[in-house]
């Protein structure tokens, strides 16, 4: 049987979209688009890690990029990245389709639909299968758009505080333990890996073999709230690398640039020079070795990555972040 063309699969994903969304035309029209755009472009896409991600504007009044930018890894594996122009933060989010439902990871820094469609982006790319939404962690900037998939037919959105993550996720023990979703004939594996803030997890899929650490681990500054959680979190997920294949290390943001050891400061709308998305494996090896040797907190930096203790101002800033919740 002939496997039919990327953008029969698209159309009819938004057909069901239409029939089954709420949501207003033009929201869909503009989902349709970008995932039109993303699925046809899979087969002339260069390497991940050649990737250039739109990256902002120095004048964002003039930026024209769509809100959300598509990355089809794989007609079931998406990487979603939001415009630096609608939040600085520029989180990324992952969309896995099983044979039974889908799983997206994140919602993003903007709650309004109009601004910032994701849900109808998200549905436009997993047609009619259920979907299951989960948080690398409860800071605002990955949780935003919840709104978007709370109460929706098909939506089970799960939320970040540790109770609903282990009974949800099915966690066996916190945080030694490890947890599953099971999207049919496709499994990924949680590992909690607390430190930037408590409930942190981090998630592998054997299809692609990434390994996604959310703000544990990304291309930038990492900035650890509890120094003991950080240091036992990586030695776990540095663990789990040597006994599974880990094809590469994916984050939640860039930060860095593309020359070692510079970043861009917080609040950066425009990143010209980015590093590519994907960490090498051994960076787990790396930072994890040089976070043994040091009993107290301190600044660490390896690869593209510098790992910062928070300050008291910092740490309180986000006990309330995650009071709000």
């Amino acid at each position: 049987m002939v496997e039919e063309p990327n953008y029969i699969r698209v159309l009819n994903t938004v057909k069901i979209s239409m029939e089954r969304s709420s949501a207003t035309s033009s929201n869909l029209l503009i989902a349709w688009l970008m995932a039109l755009a993303a699925t046809s472009s899979f087969a002339t896409e260069p390497m991940l890690n050649d990737k250039h991600w739109n990256h902002g504007s120095d004048n964002c009044s003039m930026n024209t990029d769509p809100a959300i930018e598509i990355y089809s890894y794989s007609p079931t594996s998406f990487i979603l990245r939001q415009n630096k122009c609608l939040s600085y933060e520029a989180p990324f989010m992952y969309v896995f389709i099983g044979d039974e439902r889908a799983l997206l990871i994140d919602t993003g820094a903007t709650e309004n639909p109009t601004d910032f469609p994701l849900y109808d982006s998200v549905r436009a790319l997993i047609g009619d299968k259920k979907l299951l939404v989960v948080h690398s962690h409860g800071h605002r900037d990955h949780r935003s758009a919840d709104i978007q998939f709370r109460d929706i037919d098909g939506v089970a959105l799960v939320d970040t505080h540790l109770p609903a993550l282990i009974e949800k996720l099915s966690i066996s023990a916190w945080p030694k333990g490890q947890g599953l979703i099971d999207l049919g004939n496709r499994k990924l594996v949680v590992i909690p890996s607390p430190g930037h803030q408590e409930e942190a997890i981090s998630l592998y899929d054997p299809q692609t073999q990434w390994l996604l650490t959310g703000d544990t681990l990304y291309p930038g500054l990492i900035y650890v709230k509890d120094w003991n959680d950080f240091r036992n979190s990586i030695a776990r997920l540095a663990k789990f690398a040597e006994t599974h294949t880990v094809s590469a290390v994916m984050g939640a943001h860039i930060e860095a640039k593309s020359e070692y050891g510079e970043y861009y400061s917080v609040g950066t709308v425009y990143q010209p020079d980015e590093a590519s998305l994907p960490l090498a494996p051994d960076t787990l090896t790396k930072i994890n070795a040089q976070l043994q040797q040091l009993p107290k907190a301190k600044t660490v930096e390896t690869g593209r990555l510098r790992v910062i203790p928070m300050n008291f101002l910092q740490r309180k800033l986000s006990d309330f972040g995650r009071l709000a919740n």
